[in-house]
């Protein structure tokens, strides 16, 4: 079932964001991305994506709730219509993903499932989220910054990359903090 939106005049519900299971996954996966449009496709995989490669599909519904975890935005009715994920070794820094079906992008779902992203990583044991964000993406460079406004950015040539320490280490001023305060 595609997401969309509810017709003109009915409300749609508010959205439920939750983590993700490994049970649930696939159902997710492709949900989310049968809801996204070549572009946004583009935007999240950073090339055009038709369908989605049985390598990638098995990568991104691999959720063991400790190197690799997922929240998930569902609306009664649809089904879901977001994900984030974040993979990485368990500890310290994880790679963080985030996709909103076309239908209910610039409607906050993005900021919930990125929060809930972030809490979710830090209680598994991650200390930092990076990101590789396509420099026509301005609408993810707009949510990275603004849940993780202490983010560090910086254009490598291709991609705009951020890191961002969460937990803890995101109150912690360094040296490398104060640097980058006075280059800006």
């Amino acid at each position: 079932m595609t997401p969309s939106p509810h017709p003109a005049g009915v409300p749609s519900p508010e959205p439920l964001v939750h983590p993700l299971d490994r049970a649930c996954a696939e159902a997710a996966v492709e949900a989310v991305f049968a809801g996204l449009s070549p572009r946004s496709r583009y935007l999240r995989f950073h090339s055009p994506v038709p369908r989605l490669p049985d390598s990638v599909r098995a990568r991104l519904v691999d959720i063991d709730g400790a190197r690799h975890a997922a929240v998930v935005a569902e609306v009664r009715d649809l089904g879901p219509i977001g994900l984030a994920q974040v993979f990485g070794p368990g500890h310290g820094t994880a790679d963080v993903a985030v996709a909103v079906v076309d239908a209910w992008q610039r409607r906050g779902i993005g900021k919930r499932l990125l929060t809930a992203l972030a809490a979710v990583a830090e209680e598994i044991g991650y200390t930092e989220l990076r990101g590789s964000i396509l420099p026509e993406n301005v609408a993810m460079q707009r949510l990275a910054r603004s849940v993780l406004p202490w983010a560090r950015p910086w254009f490598d040539g291709e991609t705009v990359q951020f890191v961002a320490p969460i937990g803890p280490a995101a109150w912690t001023v360094t040296h490398e903090d104060l640097l980058a305060d006075l280059v800006r």
